[in-house]
C-alpha cells in the first residue's frame, strides 16, 4: 500500500486529540484506573458517534479511561501494520475483514471466554462455535451483514415498474434490468457497475456450490465461476443496463453521486443505513439476492465484522477491556448512540430490542439479516493470510474488462493468479 494520503493523515492526527479529550473525561487518571486504547475505522459520522459512545461509557465507568485511535479504512490498516511491527497495537481494535486470519497468524488476539466482564450468556453454543478461530474464541463479532439487493421504491413507483418476484434467478434479473434501462421515462440505469462487490460475489459462488475461501486457506472457487460472474456484469454493461465507468466516475462509485441515476444496487445489508440518509426523499427497500435455479443448499451466509483484545495487553487491564467489548456487543445503550452502520446486532437480546425501536431503513436491514440467521448455512471461512488485497485485484480486473482491455476469461485467471501468489508469499 502507498503511504498515508492527506485525508488519512489528518484523521490520524485528529484521533490523538480525541483520545486526550476522552481520557480527561473518563475519570481521575491518578485514581489507579485502567487506561485503554481503542482503535476503529470509518467516516466522520462514525467517528463522532463512537467517540460519543465511548465518552458515555467512560462517564459510567470512572475507573476506565479510553484513548480512541481513529482512521479511515485504508489508513487504519496501514497503521496496524506499523503497530504490529513495533509491538504497539491498541488494547482493543477492530479487524479489517481481509486481515482476520493474518492477525491470527501473527498471534495478535487474546482469548475472550475467560474474561469475567464479557458476558456470553445470551449466545447459543452454536453461535459461539461459529465465532471461533482455530478452535478458540479470540475475536468477538459486533455486527452482522448479509448480501443484499437494494432498490429505490420511489423510483419504481415513478417509473411504474414491477420488480421480478422474490425467487427470480440471475438471468431474470438481468433481463429486467436491461428492459428497465431501455424503457423508463426518467432515463435511469438499472444499477451501478459493481462486479467487485464482495458479498454479492460470495453469494454467487456459494449458490454454485463453491465458496470464497476453504478451511485450509485456499481460494474455494474456480476460474469458470469468476468468469461467469464477470460475464453477467459485462452483459449488463454492454446492454446499457448499468452505469458506464464514466457515468459513475470510475470503479467503486460514490453512492452520493450515483444514487439519483439508478433503480437498484447490490451490496451489503448495512449500507442502507448510511446511504439512504443521503436521499431522504426516497424510500429504499431490501431484498435477498437473485437465486440460481440450481442453487446449492446452504448457500446463505452471515458476515461478521470482528473486534479483538490485544494479546499483549497488561493483565491488570483485561477486565476493563472486557467491559468495553461487552459494551460494544451486549449493551443496547451503545447501539442507540452509534446506530447500525456496522450491521445488525449479534447479541439476540439486543437484536430484539433494536427491532422494536427500529426506523424503516433499520427494519429493512434487520428483517433481511434475521432471514439469513434462520436459513440453512454451510460453514464460511475467513480470508487466509496473503489475501488482504484481493478486493483491489478484483476491482482492477473489473475495471480492465469494462475498458475493453481484458476479456472476462483473462480477468478471472488473473484474479486467481494474484490471489494464489499472495497466499504463497505469506507462507
Amino acid at each position: 500500500m502507498s503511504g498515508l494520503d492527506r485525508r488519512g493523515f489528518l484523521k490520524l492526527a485528529g484521533a490523538g486529540a480525541v483520545g486526550a479529550f476522552l481520557t480527561a473525561c473518563g475519570g481521575d487518571s491518578g485514581s489507579g484506573g485502567a487506561s485503554l486504547r481503542y482503535a476503529w475505522w470509518g467516516n466522520n459520522v462514525r467517528q463522532q458517534n463512537y467517540t460519543k459512545a465511548l465518552k458515555e461509557f467512560a462517564a459510567k465507568n470512572p475507573g476506565v479511561q479510553i484513548e480512541p485511535e481513529f482512521a479511515d479504512y485504508a489508513a487504519f490498516q496501514e497503521r496496524m501494520t506499523t503497530q504490529i511491527s513495533a509491538r504497539d497495537v491498541a488494547d482493543i481494535f477492530w479487524i479489517a475483514s481481509p486481515q482476520v486470519l493474518t492477525y491470527h497468524k501473527n498471534k495478535l488476539y487474546r482469548r475472550l471466554d475467560d474474561i469475567p466482564t464479557l458476558n456470553l450468556a445470551d449466545y447459543s453454543k452454536e453461535d459461539l462455535e461459529s465465532y471461533k478461530l482455530g478452535g478458540q474464541l479470540n475475536t468477538m463479532p459486533f455486527g452482522i451483514f448479509v448480501p443484499a439487493l437494494r432498490y429505490n421504491e420511489t423510483f419504481a413507483k415513478e417509473d411504474e415498474v414491477e420488480l421480478p418476484p422474490a425467487d427470480a434467478d440471475w438471468d431474470a434479473w438481468a433481463a429486467f434490468l436491461i428492459e428497465y434501462a431501455k424503457d423508463n421515462p426518467n432515463k435511469r440505469k438499472g444499477m451501478p457497475y459493481e462486479p467487485d462487490a464482495d458479498l454479492p460475489f460470495e453469494s454467487w459462488l456459494r449458490q454454485r456450490g463453491e465458496q470464497l475461501w476453504t478451511q485450509d486457506g485456499q481460494p474455494g472457487f474456480t476460474a469458470d465461476s469468476v468468469r461467469a460472474w464477470f460475464d453477467w456484469w459485462d452483459k449488463l454493461l454492454k446492454a446499457g443496463a448499468v452505469l458506464s465507468l464514466s457515468e459513475q466516475e470510475g470503479i467503486g462509485p460514490d453512492w452520493a453521486l450515483v444514487g439519483k441515476k439508478v433503480l437498484a444496487n447490490m451490496g451489503n445489508s448495512n449500507h442502507i443505513i448510511d446511504e439512504a440518509r443521503m436521499f431522504p426523499d426516497y424510500r429504499y427497500k431490501l431484498r435477498a439476492m437473485p437465486v440460481a435455479k440450481d442453487a446449492q443448499a446452504g448457500y446463505q451466509f452471515l458476515y461478521f465484522p470482528r473486534m479483538a483484545i490485544y494479546q499483549g495487553i497488561d493483565d491488570d487491564k483485561v477486565e476493563a477491556a472486557g467491559k468495553i467489548v461487552n459494551y460494544n456487543t451486549n449493551d443496547y445503550a451503545m447501539l442507540k448512540t452509534v446506530g447500525m452502520t456496522m450491521g445488525a446486532p449479534v447479541n439476540p437480546k439486543v437484536f430484539k430490542q433494536s427491532l422494536e425501536s427500529a426506523s424503516g431503513d433499520e427494519k429493512e436491514m434487520l428483517t433481511l439479516v434475521q432471514a439469513g440467521r434462520e436459513a440453512e448455512r454451510r460453514p464460511r471461512f475467513e480470508a487466509p493470510p496473503g489475501t488482504n488485497t484481493w478486493r483491489t485485484a478484483m476491482s482492477r480486473a473489473a475495471e480492465e474488462i469494462a475498458l475493453g482491455r481484458l476479456s472476462t476469461a483473462d480477468g478471472a485467471k488473473r484474479l486467481l493468479d494474484e490471489i494464489q501468489a499472495g497466499i504463497s508469499r505469506s507462507r
